[in-house]
């Protein structure tokens, strides 16, 4: 069973995450903030995270890389979960070492698919083809404005 531990500070959004990941059979661990989502990532060894970038205190851009850094923890895929919208964000989401960047508001009806999709691809061994191609699907939306 896919494990995916979302770390977002709005309970609603863990919420909506909770109920639509586990209709599609997935196990879902919530983190109300970015320290408790690190312990939890520590101990349970998600899947995947879908991780919120605004978050008070340790945003998500810091538990990223906390996460990027640890042995235990550097293989789990980040799916940035976000209202941060503009290219620059999208880039550094990217640049860290996440595998996608979603923002909100996003339709949750997708949010299971693109998680199988995405670790589908990474069992292949297509990790850096898929971060390749986010930062080539960014620099065309770059391109055309």
């Amino acid at each position: 069973m896919t494990r995916v531990l979302v770390i977002d500070d709005e309970a609603p959004i863990r919420l909506l995450c909770r109920v639509n990941l586990e209709a599609e059979g997935m196990a879902v661990l919530e983190a109300a903030d970015g320290p408790s989502g690190l312990e939890v990532a520590r101990a349970e060894v998600p899947d995947v995270v879908l991780l919120d970038v605004m978050m008070p205190g340790l945003d998500g851009w810091r538990v990223a890389e906390h996460l990027l850094e640890d042995e235990r923890t550097n293989g789990i895929p980040i799916i940035f979960l976000t209202a941060r919208a503009e290219f620059r964000d999208r880039a550094r989401g990217l640049d860290i070492g996440g595998v996608d960047y979603v923002t909100k508001p996003f339709n949750p009806l997708e949010l299971a698919p693109l998680v199988r999709e995405l670790l589908d691809r990474i069992e292949k061994g297509e990790r850096d083809e898929l971060r390749g191609e986010k930062l080539a699907e960014l620099r065309s939306l770059m391109d055309s404005e």
